[in-house]
């Protein structure tokens, strides 16, 4: 995974719940395109995170809890948006704290259902409000395809979807990564 939509991880139930935040900055290049100022039309800039980036953080933070569960032994991928309900935009200076619950858990992969709340440190006395949920559906890849499954394609034995970049996310959150 190139690109981490979470910063660190806050809380981890194995098997259970995993809480990750992901705190929003002007310095991320990415919000300057949503929305960048138009002048002509007499608009100014109004930066905000592009839901389909929250949706990917939900994805990481639902991913790492049902890999971490089989020990990351299992090549974790997003077979499914169940659902996706965000109710507002956030901003620069927010921090996004993702809830992930494994609801089901079988061979074949898991379902999940996803909070978000935003903690806005210009309103801090707000605390989190509730942002959206978003449910995922996650396949175990070599469990439904295999080595040359249907498709004819050959994964790699290596789990190539728990990279370094998780790993460093994990041992910096202080989360033991099974069998280091």
């Amino acid at each position: 995974m190139r690109w981490m939509w979470i910063d660190r991880v806050v809380e981890l139930q194995p098997g259970r719940r995993l809480v990750a935040v992901k705190n929003v900055s002007l310095a991320e290049e990415h919000l300057h395109d949503h929305f960048e100022a138009e002048p002509a039309k007499g608009l100014s800039a109004a930066p905000v995170m592009p839901a389909s980036l929250i949706i990917e953080g939900m994805a990481q933070t639902a991913g790492i809890l049902v890999g971490h569960a089989e020990g990351f032994r299992e090549k974790v991928i997003l077979a499914k948006i169940a659902r996706a309900e965000l109710n507002f935009d956030v901003a620069p200076g927010s921090t996004i704290r993702y809830t992930a619950e494994i609801e089901r858990m079988d061979p074949v992969g898991a379902s999940t259902q996803g909070r978000i709340d935003v903690f806005d440190h210009a309103r801090p006395d707000d605390g989190y409000v509730p942002m959206g949920t978003i449910d995922l559906l996650f396949s175990h890849l070599d469990n439904n395809l295999g080595q040359a499954g249907r498709s004819g394609e050959a994964f790699p034995e290596h789990n190539f979807v728990f990279g370094e970049g998780f790993k460093t996310l994990l041992r910096t959150s202080g989360v033991a990564i099974p069998g280091e």
